[in-house]
């Protein structure tokens, strides 16, 4: 018995869910414990005891103040950032041009915040990162995709026909691209950025804005000798931001942090969207850590390039069912690769022998990140016991 003044317990009733997230299973790469883990693309170098010895030091530094609200515009991490691409891509930016949150997810999401939203389109080249129309639907944004051609390049001209036709206020480029690997060429993105420029965006206020494009450079290190970096058309176009992330090359990606470099306006228009205090002073101390080691943890990054120019060159080389292996060439740490009858056999056929890679992309095809030496041994040999090559 319950008495009058006590609440009752009543059977929850239905959520009012938004209906565009109704019946979604949350975004998420399988997590299984297995030996060998190829199917998010990580690092598989840990950082090395020189590095976690000054990361200990200065998240302790940062402890000891943790009673208070950390430096929301992080200009300390801003300046270490700005100094990193003039040395890794030979394009000095201003810190007041450098953005940054946790992981380059909350950067798109900013993104999709300040310059997406109801009546408005988000558009991209499918294949490619399957978050992004999930930006696009948390922030109310039409979704489109164009085209890529069958080797998943994107011409300039297809690229910028697109972009007039659809009229986005968001333009999402990945390259290299996830899940295909490919670089787009400077060509590419100037035609894009061109193309933007003459959407008109329309303003409550009666006037047009353009249509702002963002280059995902997640995998930015990892391209290929000769392949330039979007931040190179930063000084022509101040409507286009280049993307980059820590989780890849810096071997981060437990720590979160992703940043952005663009015009000082567009970099002003996130900061309205961010949380209050987003960055922590823990995420801001490990970033600027990390950044202090930056040659060091960088090392790595020529043998993953490397492992992946033979993992490339080993599957060409393959024939499945009497036809050679399809693989896509890739400026990424990571390698698109088919095609299969029946991909997910050949998926589960590798989990049975402790190999995990990624059942993503277009059908028949299945993607394998860039480990160890022993680990790529590993799946070499599982994949020909699997799938007969």
């Amino acid at each position: 018995m319950t008495s009058a003044s006590s609440p009752q317990l009543r059977r929850p009733g239905v959520l009012p869910v938004r209906p565009e997230h109704a019946g979604i299973e949350p975004y998420g790469a399988p997590q299984i414990d297995v030996p060998v883990l190829l199917n998010v693309n990580e690092n598989p170098y840990p950082p090395g005891e020189a590095v976690v010895a000054t990361l200990a030091r200065d998240v302790a530094a940062a402890a000891r103040g943790l009673n208070r609200y950390p430096d929301r515009d992080f200009l300390a991490l801003r300046e270490d950032l700005a100094d990193y691409l003039a040395t890794e891509s030979g394009v000095r930016v201003a810190p007041q041009q450098l953005w940054a949150a946790n992981g380059s997810n909350e950067v798109m999401l900013h993104l999709l915040q300040a310059f997406g939203g109801p009546g408005r389109t988000a558009l991209s080249f499918a294949p490619t990162y399957s978050m992004y129309p999930e930006y696009a639907r948390d922030t109310s944004t039409r979704w489109v995709t164009g085209r890529r051609a069958d080797d998943f390049t994107l011409s300039p001209e297809a690229a910028a026909a697109t972009v007039r036709e659809q009229a986005p206020s968001v333009v999402l480029l990945a390259s290299p691209n996830n899940p295909t690997g490919t670089a787009l060429t400077p060509e590419t993105v100037a035609a894009v950025c061109e193309a933007a420029l003459e959407v008109p965006v329309p303003l409550e206020d009666g006037r047009t804005a353009s249509a702002v494009v963002v280059v995902d450079e997640a995998y930015g290190e990892f391209r290929r000798a000769g392949t330039p970096s979007a931040l190179e058309l930063l000084e022509s176009y101040p409507n286009l931001a280049v993307s980059r992330t820590m989780s890849k090359a810096f071997a981060l990606a437990g720590a979160r942090v992703g940043y952005l470099a663009a015009a000082p306006a567009l970099v002003d228009a996130l900061r309205v969207v961010r949380l209050p205090y987003h960055l922590s002073a823990v995420t801001q101390a490990v970033a600027r850590a990390a950044l202090a080691h930056s040659g060091e943890l960088l090392a790595q990054v020529d043998a993953l390039r490397a492992e992946r120019d033979a993992t490339v060159a080993w599957l060409r080389a393959r024939r499945h069912r009497g036809a050679p292996l399809e693989v896509a060439p890739s400026d990424a740490n990571f390698v698109l690769f088919g095609r299969f009858e029946d991909r997910r056999a050949v998926w589960q056929g590798l989990l049975d022998r402790g190999v995990l890679i990624r059942v993503v992309g277009p059908e028949g095809w299945l993607r394998v990140s860039i480990g160890t030496p022993q680990e790529m041994v590993a799946f070499k040999d599982a994949l020909v016991e699997v799938a007969g090559l």
